[in-house]
Parts: C-alpha cells; sequence; structure tokens
C-alpha cells in the first residue's frame, strides 16, 4: 500500500509501523480465516468440575499462598453504557415497546430513582431526557461503571464500589488491594473523582489498604479503516481514519501489569452482598487451580534442565500436556525424535497461564469453550467466539452447537515465569484471528477492524484450564431492565 509522506508521519505519530498497518489491510482484503474447532469442552473432557466437598480445602489452599503472593484485580470498564439504553432512546423517539413499559411500571426499583427525582420532570419524555442526557443524569453518555446499579440502606452503589469490595475478598494480601481499571480518557476524571470519595470508608469498612491504578486503551492499538474497496477511508480533512480495535487492544495494558496472578471480569458483571459469597469461593477456586498447575508446570520445567531426560519422564510429561493442559501434539509425534519431543515440550511449558470460569450455557450470545487447531498443528483449549467458526460449514456448525458452556469473562491468570520474570504478552496472541465490522462516518460507509478479542484471539498461545463455575456468578447488565432481576434488587 502506498501512503504519502503526511501519512508515514500520521501513522508513527500513532504509535504504529507502515508494516502493522499494511498487515492490517491485508487482514480486510484477505479477511481472518476461521478457527477450526475439534469438539466442544464439556465436563471431564476439557472442563473441570469441582467436587464441592472439596470446596473448603480448595480455598484454603489459596488462602495459605495469597500473603506471599502480588495479587491484583484488572477490571476492563471503558465501555459506554449507550447500548444499555438502546429501548429507552428509541423511546425519546416516538417508538416504545415493551420492556419501556416494564421500566416505567418498576421505576421506583432502580438503585438510580432517588438520583433521577431531583433532576426530572413529570412526563415520561422528561424522565428519559433526565436520565439520558447533561440535562440531567447523562446515563446515556457515561461508562456502566459510574452508574448507581444497586440499593442498600446507606445509599445506592455503582459496579466500581462493588468490585471493590469483591476485589478486597479474594485480591487481598496482607490487607493490601490491588484494582486497576482500564477507562476511556473522557471518562477517567469522573472515575478518579469517584475513588476519592469512596476509598477512605470503604478502606475503614473492609480493613484493607486499596491501591487503586487506571490506565487508557493505547492509541497505538487504533486500526486502520477501510472504505469498501479496502482502499485507506480518509477524514474529510485528507487524514487517515483510525479507530479503537475492540477489548483485545487491553492486552497491552494488561501488559503493563506486575503481580504474580491477575483476576479479570467485566465492569458490569456484579451482584450485591447478599450474593457475593458464591462468586468469591469460585475466584478462589480458579486461582487455587492456577497456582497448583503452575507448581506442576514449573517442577516439568526443572526435569526438562535435566541433560539426561528419560524416556519415562517424557511420556509422564506428554500425559500431563494431554490430560491437564489439554494440548494434542501434531499428527506423527510419535515419530518426532527425542530432541524435537523437548524443544516442543519446552515451548508449551514456557508460557503465560489462565484458569477461565465456564458455565452453563443458556443460550447467551458470545464465546465457549471449544477445543481448536492451531497453526503448528497442536490442538488446544481456546475461548472462542461464533464469528471465529465457520458457521456455513455444517460439521463447524454442528460442533458449536453442541457447546454445554458459555464463557462469562471470569479470568484468573499467571503472567510471570518460573524465575519471577514478566512474559510478554502480546508475543502470545494469534495476529490471525479479528473480526471486520460495517460501520459508517459522515455518512459515508467503512470497514473497520477489531483486533483478537483478550480472552481468544490476545490469549490464543496461552496455556488454558476450564473450570466450571455456577451460573449465579454471571449477571451482566446488557439493559437497563436487567437492573430489576432478582440477582440486582435488594435480598
Amino acid at each position: 500500500m502506498q501512503f504519502t509522506e503526511q501519512d508515514q508521519h500520521q501513522i508513527l505519530a500513532q504509535g504504529a509501523t507502515l508494516e502493522q498497518v499494511d498487515e492490517q489491510i491485508q487482514h480486510f482484503i484477505n479477511t481472518f480465516p476461521f478457527l477450526p474447532v475439534i469438539k466442544a469442552a464439556t465436563v471431564g473432557d476439557g472442563v473441570i468440575r469441582v467436587d464441592e466437598q472439596n470446596l473448603t480445602a480448595i480455598v484454603s489452599a489459596f488462602d495459605q499462598k495469597a500473603p506471599s503472593l502480588s495479587l491484583l484485580k484488572f477490571v476492563p470498564a471503558s465501555g459506554a453504557a449507550t447500548r444499555m439504553f438502546k429501548s429507552l432512546f428509541a423511546a425519546l423517539e416516538g417508538k416504545r415497546d415493551k420492556s419501556v413499559d416494564e421500566f416505567f411500571d418498576r421505576l421506583s426499583d432502580f438503585a438510580f430513582y432517588d438520583a433521577l427525582k431531583g433532576v426530572s420532570g413529570e412526563t415520561d419524555e422528561h424522565v428519559l431526557s433526565a436520565l439520558l442526557t447533561s440535562e440531567g443524569l447523562d446515563y446515556g453518555n457515561l461508562p456502566k461503571g459510574l452508574l448507581l446499579f444497586h440499593r442498600y440502606p446507606e445509599g445506592p452503589r455503582t459496579p466500581v464500589e462493588e468490585h471493590l469490595i469483591e476485589g478486597a475478598a479474594y485480591a487481598n494480601s496482607n490487607g493490601r488491594v490491588r484494582i486497576h481499571f482500564t477507562v476511556s480518557p473522557e471518562h477517567r476524571s469522573r472515575f478518579e473523582e469517584l475513588i476519592e470519595r469512596v476509598q477512605p470508608e470503604y478502606e475503614a469498612k473492609l480493613g484493607v489498604t486499596f491501591e487503586i491504578t487506571f490506565s487508557e486503551q493505547k492509541k497505538s492499538t487504533d486500526t486502520i479503516s477501510v472504505n469498501p474497496d479496502n482502499t485507506p477511508f480518509r477524514n474529510a480533512d485528507g487524514s487517515l481514519l483510525f479507530r479503537p480495535a475492540g477489548h483485545g487492544a487491553l492486552i497491552e495494558n494488561l501488559n503493563d501489569i506486575d503481580a504474580d496472578v491477575v483476576f479479570i471480569k467485566n465492569i458490569d458483571n456484579v451482584v450485591p452482598d447478599a450474593l457475593k459469597e458464591q462468586t468469591i469461593i469460585y475466584k478462589k477456586v480458579l486461582g487455587s487451580i492456577l497456582l497448583d498447575i503452575q507448581q506442576q508446570i514449573f517442577r516439568f520445567q526443572e526435569l526438562l534442565d535435566d541433560d539426561m531426560v528419560s524416556e519415562g519422564y517424557l511420556t509422564e510429561l506428554d500425559e500431563f500436556l494431554r490430560n491437564t493442559l489439554c494440548i494434542l501434539p501434531p499428527d506423527g509425534f510419535d515419530d518426532w525424535t527425542q530432541d524435537d519431543k523437548v524443544a516442543y515440550f519446552r515451548q508449551k511449558l514456557d508460557r503465560p497461564l489462565r484458569a477461565c470460569g465456564m458455565v452453563k450455557n443458556v443460550g447467551e450470545p458470545g464465546g465457549g469453550p471449544f477445543w481448536a487447531k492451531n497453526a503448528d498443528g497442536s490442538v488446544s483449549l481456546q475461548i472462542v467466539e461464533s464469528a471465529q467458526i465457520d458457521l456455513g460449514n455444517a460439521e463447524q456448525k454442528q460442533i458449536f452447537d453442541t457447546a454445554t458452556h458459555f464463557n462469562p469473562v471470569d479470568l484468573v491468570c499467571a503472567l510471570k515465569n518460573r524465575d519471577g520474570e514478566k512474559y510478554n504478552l502480546p508475543a502470545y496472541r494469534d495476529p490471525q484471528t479479528g473480526f471486520i465490522t460495517s460501520k459508517s462516518k459522515d455518512g459515508k460507509e467503512l470497514k473497520a477492524q477489531e483486533l483478537p478479542g483478550l480472552w481468544n484471539g490476545a490469549m490464543a498461545d496461552w496455556n488454558t484450564v476450564f473450570v466450571e463455575v455456577p451460573l449465579i456468578t454471571f449477571n451482566p447488565v446488557k439493559t437497563v431492565n436487567d437492573l430489576l432481576r432478582k440477582e440486582h434488587q435488594p435480598a
């Protein structure tokens, strides 16, 4: 692709390289390949089901290790709440449906009701305008993390506050609780003001010290936009158009984190205090399983350092990869030389590790756990979105339709190697994974590109373990009326 001198200056100012932009344009031209799925990961075949009788011991094992670890809770929180109020925006334009009737029928049940009363008028239109626009609460333009979600006798709470309370329960190392929020630049000051206001109160209440940090999606991760014919889309002033590349770009933010164990959970997946117990238990279960498997990996790596690696040891290691890490070798592996097998094992062990909670599939749109074929011919566990699968292929669609579990974005990650050195996380993403979407700007059609999602393509080359977690731990708020579900109402 030929770029003008002005284009090249803009690309470099963006923090990108000409090679990266060329690669992105090639993805538009060639599209992203589908990911071949082999089978759905199910309980006993890629998904671990924890015996409830062992829960106490597993949680206790995590609690014993936590004081010696650097823990951190990582919360993607930059998403705007606009889609949450889609039906209410439509009602402002005269297109009212049943969900809007439910909203008004139960208006007094929302945690933001008292705040809304202070700024709204009498008519439904006044109420909607006061809720959604800058004339009132401006909820239609704010990120979810700053909205009032849950009611308590002492006052309503935002998701940010719920994450502080959750974090104090499982990301707590000797009373130190580190939480990192990724936020959008335009709302960062609002997040900082909220934390400054509530942090002393929660520290006193919970007996902990919070270390709260923020970051923004890096400009260098934005991707170029193109016209329908795949030529660069240009703004009215002739400049190139770069757009944020989705949550997959946050792998760069995660890469800047220094911690032994990182808990990842979306900003809107929170519940009131009365329902937090199961969430806390299973976060510790995921952490405990992660640390146990990490120790096994370190032990195998030490044994591989021995100059004389026995055949019996390699057999044991092969079984560990197949049965615990769920990695199947490429075809013909049995005929490889011992040196080639050792090199393969070294490469597969020396990677970031994640334990991913999976809930039973109840029809939610999104990704799930699958066994998938990798570029090197091996097969491993992957979180796969429907857009990554060739649903036009009857065999692939049948595999997709047999999925028993769903990805609720419930991850616990180990980011360091056995020497305590941080992995360079972007080196473990799959650059051949991404999404092409249709957008428009200034009335003109364009195509945009999202980077590999944070928990699928961006972590494609991680060691992965799937663990079944209770459905109660997954309570996202996608529409405003989701806040009316019993899981989000006072006990």
